[in-house]
């Protein structure tokens, strides 16, 4: 019997480990485990009013801008999303409130007491717990991210009101496929039978299976990049084209869009959501922005995002998973950058080492650090007023900075 909160985390990482913490041997596709598992709970899922959400990037923003309209119009609101930065109750909240510490002890000894023939991942369980979360506190709607692909995810256990997916890039390959196509078939294997599918962005290879899928499934297909982008002047490229895929999502719910709404949970993001991290700004004079981007297409829009407000000097702060094509997203970085490399201590970071050979192959890369709080401090002593730092390239990366 667990007693304590902090007791009922420790089993939950020790018991099942994270995909958060070691990566690809703790991911477990399929949909057998959670199947089970919810059946085993009374499956909840089942009586929710649900909105599934997948993409490459974009799904975490998408996924809050969807929430916070929904708080802003009086919904109960149920938000999944993956992974949290500092507090493992992040990934589940009810309008903006994160799930309670007693729920997540009650949840744990109860999955002890549970005569499982099977042993569901982390996510799984983590999965399963939001729903019970939501069904206990009577939610009207939830919004629920996918933690990896879509196809085989643990969340595709549930059939939505509609189905969004947001874009495809390159980001876990060795789950995914290497080509667009692949992963968008994987991403794809949301659609639902006679369900709504919302698409975000699409190329060439993407709208062909994004079609053929949905043509397969008898299911409605709008996609949101044919639409004008929203006009929200505070709001970067990207964060536009999430909003716009939310706006239509929402349409296809049943909402009319109304902008004092909008603005207003545009405004109140953080607090009925948490949402944090996407060009987050913790300090001025200097500046210094953190950003949960780690991969190719994520970091470039960022930097995109970044460049037309620059009025002085550009610090980078990077550091990535080991399993990221590092080489190839510092090539993105600008030119005039002055870079710096930083390990994080979650145990999947890409070692020192490896970060310091990375400094003897590209000049602007000028230190490399281990802690990421010392980083900060160091660089903020050479920047001037009209200086930026963007620290990114990792969700463990800002976990690991601390916060005044």
């Amino acid at each position: 019997m667990l007693n304590s909160y902090q007791a009922a985390i420790d089993w939950l990482f020790k018991q099942f480990p994270s995909y958060q913490n070691i990566g690809a041997s703790a991911y477990k596709p399929g949909l057998e485990r959670v199947e089970q598992l919810l059946t085993e709970l009374g499956n909840p899922h089942q009586d929710l009013k649900i909105i599934h959400v997948a993409g490459t990037n974009g799904k975490g923003s998408t996924s809050s801008f969807m929430a916070s309209y929904f708080t802003e119009k009086g919904e109960k609101v149920g938000l999944f999303t993956s992974p949290h930065i500092f507090d493992f109750r992040e990934r589940i909240r009810v309008n903006g409130e994160k799930i309670s510490e007693e729920f997540v002890l009650e949840f744990c000894n109860r999955m002890q007491d549970l005569d499982l023939q099977i042993e569901p991942s982390f996510f799984e369980i983590t999965f399963a717990m939001a729903v019970c979360y939501f069904h206990s506190t009577s939610c009207s709607v939830c919004v629920l991210e996918t933690g990896m692909g879509g196809r085989l995810d643990a969340t595709n256990i549930v059939v939505p009101i509609v189905s969004v997916i947001t874009n495809i890039g390159f980001d876990h390959t060795q789950f995914l496929g290497n080509t667009y196509s692949e992963i968008a078939f994987e991403k794809a294997g949301i659609i639902k039978k006679n369900t709504p599918v919302v698409i975000g962005e699409t190329n060439s290879e993407t709208k062909t299976v994004f079609l053929n899928t949905a043509k397969s499934q008898n299911a409605e297909i709008i996609f949101a990049e044919e639409e004008a982008l929203p006009e929200i002047s505070n709001l970067p490229l990207y964060q536009l084209k999430n909003l716009r895929t939310t706006i239509k999502a929402l349409e296809i719910c049943g909402f009319a869009i109304e902008l004092i709404f909008l603005e207003k949970s545009l405004k109140n993001l953080h607090l009925n959501t948490g949402f944090f991290g996407r060009l987050t700004e913790i300090s001025q004079n200097p500046r210094v922005i953190l950003d949960v981007s780690h991969n190719l297409e994520g970091i470039k829009a960022t930097l995109e995002s970044i460049q037309p407000k620059l009025n002085g000097q550009l610090f980078i702060l990077y550091g990535a998973s080991a399993d990221k094509n590092v080489e190839k997203i510092i090539s993105q970085f600008p030119n005039d950058a002055i870079i710096h490399l930083c390990k994080f201590t979650n145990e999947r970071s890409m070692c020192f080492e490896e970060l310091k050979r990375l400094k003897t192959k590209d000049k602007r890369i000028d230190k490399v650090f281990e802690n990421v709080n010392k980083a900060i401090a160091e660089i903020k002593l050479i920047m001037t007023g009209n200086d930026s730092l963007l620290v990114t390239g990792s969700f463990f990366l800002i976990a690991d900075v601390e916060m005044n």
